[in-house]
């Protein structure tokens, strides 16, 4: 009878025991520190300056160099794109002779200060050039502005997250499509940015 008696008492509690274990994830998802351990931002007090100098926000240029490097400052992409913000070569030595960094060398763009000052500056040049619109800065940063300045003077792509699928390069439609996703993350957990 006792044994009848367990096997009943065990059976009512498994549904108790479900929810209280879905409740406990649904709480967990929604604290600022789960988060924070999945998306977690490296070299943030870097990034907090370098953003500053630049006037650009800290969260925008994380989001790029989470989507670009996963800040991995050794990283090299198969194009030749290097460090943490994924920096080409051409538009590095471009950026550093207009902010006046003298004798910039190509090892030194794989150094994070370095990288995020040469990056957030292009990250902010590009949203200025493109008005605010952060879909057509983003895309920018990574197709480029002549092939961006093309594709919204066909009326290819209106410029807004919300048409994202209509930019014709797959690389940068998940490009932007994952940095703006990762900063509306890292607006709602880590600060709210501009």
């Amino acid at each position: 009878m006792n044994r009848q008696y367990s096997r009943v008492t065990v059976i009512k509690l498994k549904p108790i025991l479900a929810f209280v274990l879905l409740m406990g994830v649904l709480i967990l998802l929604f604290t600022p520190s789960f988060w924070r351990s999945v998306y977690p931002i490296r070299y943030d007090s870097m990034i907090e300056r370098e953003a500053a100098i630049m006037r650009v926000n800290p969260l925008l240029v994380a989001a790029v160099v989470r989507v670009e490097s996963h800040f991995r400052d050794d990283d090299v992409s198969h194009a030749g794109a290097i460090g943490l913000m994924q920096l080409m070569p051409n538009t590095a030595m471009w950026v550093a002779a207009k902010i006046r960094i003298p004798g910039l060398k190509m090892a030194d763009l794989a150094r994070p200060d370095i990288n995020l000052r040469i990056g957030s500056w292009y990250l902010a040049y590009l949203i200025g050039y493109y008005h605010g619109h952060l879909a057509e800065a983003i895309a920018a940063y990574n197709a480029g502005p002549s092939r961006v300045d093309g594709w919204l003077t066909n009326r290819v792509w209106s410029g807004s997250t919300l048409t994202s699928y209509d930019i014709p390069v797959l690389e940068t439609r998940h490009f932007v499509e994952r940095v703006m996703y990762t900063y509306g993350i890292f607006k709602r957990f880590y600060g709210t940015g501009n």
